[in-house]
């Protein structure tokens, strides 16, 4: 029997396939879309969700079912001694906080991790819990040094409408209307347990410009140890929009020489709150 096994869900942007290359076991988010059930990469790609966005569909976020969460934990260990499962950052859904209690049942089989994350800093604390287990540390362990580490990662988002801002009351009718008519492209960040108003732009250049300087400020300052360690690494996201997401990357590895930034799909868990058509760039610190 294998050791250590590591469960994610599909917040962390790692599709059923990737996880497959990867060795890793990912539980597809739900999604209810004009009432009914969807599976995040099961039975609802990401076109077909923007599709469905655009097309003013009634979209909510859930939390996976209680039963398809131990279902895979029980395939899991059939396999495995033990677990590590990393779900989105507690602050953004109860999926972790129940993820906890069920894992009260498992004898110290099951780890759950609540390291403040979500998307491309989700998916690379999956990669930090592969490297730890290969470094010989054991369930425990991996746990608590990612819960260590939860904090160390910045998300900065710009958005192409303000729409779904205004849709889930995040901001107000008149200010919606008035920053469309000027162009105002708000940016959002992601530093722990929320989602944050972080500055605003006339215009996406200007928002990335902002976002660009966000990052580099905080490897200057907030992780400048770390930074100086290698232990920083790049990322970026978008909503739909891959050709405009491929120029960015292109921006980002202009604005860090000899940096590789990989780029991952948003997660829809943030998207279906934004829009269609978000930019995103992030910093994680990885295990060494």
């Amino acid at each position: 029997m294998k050791k250590i096994a590591i469960v994610t869900d599909s917040n962390s942007g790692i599709t059923q396939q990737e996880a497959q290359k990867l060795g890793v076991f990912v539980l597809p988010m739900p999604f209810y879309i004009n009432h009914e059930l969807y599976l995040e990469g099961i039975t609802l790609t990401q076109e077909e969700f923007y599709e469905k966005l655009k097309g003013d569909a009634d979209i909510s976020t859930s939390q996976p079912s209680p039963g398809s969460v131990t279902e895979l934990w029980d395939k899991v260990l059939k396999e495995y001694e033990t677990l590590v499962h990393i779900p989105m950052s507690s602050g953004l859904s109860a999926s972790c906080e129940s993820a906890q209690a069920l894992a009260r049942d498992y004898e110290g089989k099951v780890y759950v991790v609540d390291n403040q994350r979500i998307s491309i800093t989700q998916r690379q604390s999956v990669l930090d819990a592969l490297r730890l287990a290969e470094q010989g540390k054991d369930a425990r362990q991996i746990k608590d040094i990612l819960e260590e580490m939860k904090l160390e990662a910045s998300i900065y988002i710009t958005l192409e409408t303000l729409k779904y801002l205004k849709k889930g009351g995040r901001i107000t009718p008149a200010a919606a209307a008035l920053g469309t008519i000027l162009n105002l492209k708000p940016v959002l960040q992601i530093q722990g347990e929320k989602l944050d108003a972080f500055s605003k732009a006339r215009g996406k250049i200007k928002a990335k410009k902002i976002m660009l300087e966000a990052i580099h400020h905080d490897l200057e300052h907030r992780f400048a140890k770390e930074a100086a360690n290698g232990e920083m690494v790049i990322q970026a996201a978008y909503g739909g929009n891959p050709e405009e997401a491929a120029e960015w990357v292109k921006e980002i590895e202009e604005s860090f020489p000899g940096t590789k930034c990989h780029m991952d799909p948003l997660s829809l868990s943030v998207a279906c709150h934004i829009g269609y058509g978000p930019l995103a760039i992030a910093c994680s610190r990885m295990v060494r």
